[in-house]
């Protein structure tokens, strides 16, 4: 072999070894710093868009930076007309592609509704999966949708309806990310989980074994009551973003609909891969205070991180938090992204196995000065930059 050729060779194989290792973080070291920000879209600023919302953010295998959101044509609510707007990096966020619309739902009264991205390592692709009809307002029946990228976000498929394979439940995926399970139990398994409606709600789950072909109901949640209408205090778990431990669990945070029980987040775990959900595994997390509301939550190199507008009542006060103990825990410092509007949120790393890549996360959110939908903004932050 000549000597390019072995040099090839010994670079795909450290890759592949660093991408599977287990790296740990010294949790002495971490002292996040907000690294630098910039504004990705403005609502009611370019184009046939009112609003901008649900903003989703993930790496694509080969590096790139995919920024996800809702363009909501006419309104701010969450029903009516929509696109779905994409943003691309190649250089980790410093610098952004303009906007591209990948999907177009026309004039429909009761439009899509993001959504979670999904990376698939194993075969390169990058899948987004988004509702359509979901409220039933003057359409049905509701159905699950999904598009997918092989070019690295380049050039997406046409929509493609899952609801032969999953049914016409009503299924609002994330928002967020889907996760595929680096680990045993499933290894390589798609799973995306969302919610259902408010009389229907809860958590569920939507997996594939074979990179997204095919795809089939999996775990499920269920509100008390159930399919019916609710009143303050009633069991109601909703939006969600699952993160897969280093033992190979998926662990689940859920936004607490109707406060039962606290005005925090709940939290729930699958040890088989995203089939069930044990309610013996649920708990309360008094620490992660919430106002009702979409949340970011990562696991990089042993620590989870997570996102949300840290206040019983309102949405304001962007905070991060950060724990060693897969969640049980979290420390006492929190760094406040912004004091002011902000609500739904989304993390991301880029898993290289570099020591630059393993200094970062990256965060994409709702902010405003008088109201959190007016813009979306991506911040990087490095999360040893403090010391």
């Amino acid at each position: 072999m000549e000597a390019g050729g072995r040099l090839a060779a010994l670079s795909f194989l450290l890759s592949v070894v660093f991408r599977s290792c287990v790296c740990k973080i010294d949790p002495a070291q971490i002292d996040p710093l907000l690294y630098e920000e910039q504004l990705l879209w403005v609502s009611g600023a370019q184009g046939e868009v009112n609003t901008y919302r649900i903003p989703l953010l993930s790496f694509t295998p080969k590096g790139s930076l995919l920024a996800i959101t809702e363009g909501r044509k006419s309104t701010a609510g969450d029903v009516g007309a929509k696109f779905i707007a994409v943003r691309r990096s190649t250089d980790k966020g410093a610098t952004w592609a303009p906007t591209t619309f990948i999907v177009d739902d026309g004039l429909q009264p009761d439009g899509l509704n993001l959504g979670a991205v999904v990376v698939d390592e194993e075969v390169g692709s990058v899948i987004v999966v988004y509702a359509i009809c979901f409220h039933l307002y003057q359409c049905r029946p509701a159905s699950t949708m999904m598009v997918e990228s092989v070019d690295d976000g380049l050039s997406w498929s046409k929509p493609r309806n899952l609801s032969v394979q999953l049914g016409v439940k009503a299924f609002a995926p994330g928002p967020g990310f889907g996760i595929q399970k680096r680990y045993e139990p499933a290894k390589g398994r798609l799973v995306v989980c969302g919610h259902g409606t408010l009389e229907g709600d809860g958590v569920f789950c939507i997996l594939s074994d074979d990179h997204g072909q095919n795809w089939y109901n999996g775990a499920a949640l269920k509100s008390i009551p159930y399919n019916q209408k609710k009143k303050a205090k009633d069991f109601n778990p909703d939006e969600c973003q699952p993160v897969e431990l280093t033992d190979g669990s998926i662990v689940i945070n859920v936004r607490n609909q109707n406060n039962y029980h606290c005005q925090c987040r709940l939290v729930v775990r699958s040890l088989d891969g995203g089939l069930s959900l044990p309610v013996e595994g649920l708990y309360f997390d008094y620490t992660l205070v919430d106002p009702v509301v979409a949340a970011g939550a990562l696991q990089k190199d042993g620590v989870i991180y997570f996102t949300n507008p840290a206040n019983e009542q309102h949405r304001i006060n962007l905070t991060l938090r950060w724990s060693v103990t897969d969640g049980k825990t979290w420390d006492k410092k929190a760094v406040q992204i912004w004091a002011g509007p902000s609500g739904y949120s989304c993390i991301t790393s880029l898993s290289s196995g570099s020591a630059e890549d393993r200094k970062y996360i990256y965060v994409i959110y709702e902010k405003g000065h008088k109201d959190y939908r007016e813009t979306v903004s991506f911040a990087k932050i490095h999360l040893f930059g403090g010391r």
